[in-house]
């Protein structure tokens, strides 16, 4: 039987020809980068995180990796604790030590790539109890790891958990373990929400008090946006409420790992984002990398279409994926803002071990 081999929604390739092949590797020899820039950490709030079942917290432990606890499950994306990637070693260490990491409820698996799904990680953060939930065609080789428990979902399907509804969302990549299996399982992003929350309706801009439809060609009305505000539902509130009114937990994107595509506009108009975690490293040479991995102005783009209040920056700094530095991504990231007008505060630029806490009903953000 033939393997199904996945795509992306617009049907882009991801191939690349043995000519740019050898012109990335040309091209990598004669530039020189300075990687002595090293992302900061700080000690986990370890107490904090093994006791608390209460607040939706993120915790960055680096790369795509985090920690996030939302309605009392402690939930993993990507997990990699590796000290390589290939030949090259891991630029710093894990905000929380593997072993220090609070029980496992769920681990969510964005694509296959080794920087984003570590055989060796998982199997030391599984405990019983623990779920694994993975894009379609992937259970298989996991099972072949004898890793079990995992749900496969396509995209914008949906499971709920203990009163987490998990979506997943669509992203513009590829995958490969060997020479042989390219594509044979998805990739994607991952939406938390509620279950219980009222689901807003699409082609509707949420925090509108009269639930005013967005324009049939996509276009966001004059008096919806604001460039000092976040986001492009600047000035609304995408928040959670129950059918009684009550606030619930806010909504958590997880980009994954993407190119800048319209998908993004369209996990906005289906979700009422608060937080998103976004990639922003990795893309250069960008006439290579460009199609699976966005550059910094991209990812800011990406979060205006989203929607979100709040981005967190991923996918940076951790190994060294491709010929650009951290410290170039953060650059580019903030000379963006400044040109956007973005606000400070919708950027939330996270050191490793860092937890931002968020109390669900009043939807503030401590340090």
């Amino acid at each position: 039987m033939p393997k199904v081999r996945y795509i992306n929604a617009n049907n882009l390739p991801m191939g690349k020809t043995l000519r740019e092949h050898r012109d990335r590797h040309l091209h990598r020899r004669r530039k020189k980068r300075d990687y002595s820039y090293i992302i900061p950490s700080q000690p986990p709030k370890l107490d904090y995180l093994t006791d608390n079942r209460e607040d939706v917290t993120i915790t960055w432990v680096g790369h795509s990796t985090f920690l996030i606890q939302y309605a009392g499950l402690n939930i993993l994306t990507d997990p990699i604790w590796a000290k390589r990637m290939g030949i090259g070693k891991r630029l710093s260490e894990p905000g929380i030590p593997i072993e220090k990491v609070p029980p496992v409820d769920l681990i969510l698996i964005s694509h296959s790539h080794y920087d984003h799904m570590h055989i060796a990680s998982i199997r030391r953060l599984l405990n019983p109890n623990t779920q694994l939930v993975v894009p379609v065609g992937l259970k298989k080789k996991l099972a072949r790891k004898q890793i079990e428990r995992c749900i496969e979902l396509s995209w914008w399907e949906e499971i709920v958990v203990q009163g987490v509804r998990i979506t997943f969302v669509p992203t513009q990549h590829w995958t490969r373990r060997t020479l042989f299996d390219a594509n044979t399982s998805h990739w994607g992003g991952f939406v938390l929400e509620p279950a219980e929350a009222v689901k807003a309706v699409p082609g509707t801009v949420v925090g509108l008090s009269d639930k005013q439809a967005r324009p049939e060609d996509g276009s966001v009305p004059e008096n919806e946006t604001d460039p000092h505000k976040c986001g492009r539902r600047s000035g609304t509130q995408n928040a959670n409420v129950s059918k009684d009114g009550t606030p619930l937990p806010p909504t958590v994107y997880f980009a994954g790992d993407s190119g800048y595509f319209a998908g993004f506009r369209e996990i906005g108009d289906r979700f009422p984002v608060h937080i998103t975690m976004m990639p922003i490293g990795a893309y250069e040479p960008e006439w290579f990398m460009g199609p699976q991995h966005m550059n910094p102005e991209q990812a800011l783009q990406a979060f205006r279409d989203v929607g979100a209040e709040i981005m967190i920056p991923m996918h940076y700094g951790t190994f060294k994926l491709s010929d650009d530095t951290a410290e170039e991504a953060l650059a580019r990231l903030e000379a963006e803002r400044r040109r956007t007008q973005t606000s400070r505060d919708c950027i939330k630029l996270m050191v490793h071990g860092e937890t931002m806490i968020v109390h669900a009903q009043q939807k503030t953000i401590e340090q």
